[in-house]
């Protein structure tokens, strides 16, 4: 499947959804009431000139790190408002996270593997197989408090594979220890698995299943297991985020923000056609951080980001 394709796959899977949203968003009183945004805070753009962007990710400073994936580019976005470009030949790395020692983790799906960029731009290789059978393509990942990883594994056909089908059957969530070399499965009961954060104490995990259109939250148990799925929303997302009040960011025809009991609290329109993913930064982490297919927006906020 193209970027273009994908991209044209992922609006008509949430659009529906995202339209029952916007209908019922906006009104006098209740949830629909509260809103996120600062006041009179819209979506800026700050640039266009990508392909397809994605997985936005926050150092310690409030930087954000971003892919183009079809153009095998990592940027970044300094705290101070300066774009740059980061790496070019990133493994087309699509999600990325920050680990504690400031090493940025990619889902690097050229060759479907995780890698860890050190701040000198070092690559190493965490992982390219799970019992010898090339992944899906490591999609999207959240680094828990211990410094396991989990990511999730979609099915996307890229055209720049040599592989027509996928040697794993099923889509599934995985968890990958600290220190480990091989990831465990915590959930192959979803259709597409995509977005995933976890909440800072470490307790809870959301993870999207794309194609049935809903997310679920899980309990985290201390080996890293995952039990006691329950639905949270009857909506997908291609990527997710958390703000410090435990609300819940949902990506695609815009931004969908739900409270932590799972009631909508707004939706923030954004004139791309496809949010791809959203992160918390700037010094203060005031300031949402939206990749939307060829641009890139950010919209200054009452919360804050806590990843």
């Amino acid at each position: 499947m193209t970027f273009r394709r994908k991209a044209a796959f992922l609006f008509t899977v949430l659009s529906v959804c995202a339209l029952n949203s916007v209908g019922r968003g906006f009104t006098a009183g209740g949830a629909d009431s509260v809103k996120v945004t600062a006041a009179g805070a819209s979506p800026k753009q700050i640039s266009s000139q990508f392909k397809f962007t994605e997985g936005p990710a926050v150092n310690k400073k409030g930087d954000i790190y971003f892919t183009d994936q079809p153009n095998d580019k990592i940027w970044q976005y300094d705290a101070d408002g300066t774009l740059s470009l980061y790496m070019d030949k990133t493994g087309r790395s699509n999600g990325l996270y920050f680990d504690k020692k400031g090493n940025l983790i990619a889902c690097a799906d050229e060759k479907n593997e995780l890698w860890a960029i050190s701040p000198k731009g070092k690559i190493t290789v965490l992982l390219t197989d799970y019992e010898g059978k090339r992944l899906n393509g490591p999609n999207d990942l959240w680094i828990d408090p211990r410094g396991g990883i989990y990511f999730t594994d979609p099915y996307y056909q890229r055209d720049y594979w040599d592989r027509k089908k996928p040697e794993i059957e099923g889509q599934k969530v995985y968890y990958l220890p600290k220190g480990k070399k091989a990831p465990v499965i915590v959930d192959d009961n979803l259709m597409q698995p995509n977005g995933i954060v976890g909440t800072p104490d470490g307790k809870h995990l959301y993870v999207a299943d794309i194609r049935a259109n809903k997310t679920y939250k899980y309990q985290i148990n201390a080996d890293g297991s995952l039990t006691n799925r329950q639905l949270f929303v009857s909506q997908g997302s291609d990527g997710m985020t958390l703000d410090n009040q435990g609300n819940v960011y949902l990506s695609g025809r815009g931004v969908t923000v739900y409270s932590p009991a799972g009631e909508k609290l707004q939706v923030i329109p954004v004139p791309s056609r496809w949010v791809g993913n959203i992160c918390f930064g700037g010094k203060d982490r005031k300031t949402l951080f939206i990749t939307a297919s060829e641009s890139v927006y950010t919209v200054e906020m009452q919360v804050k980001g806590v990843e």
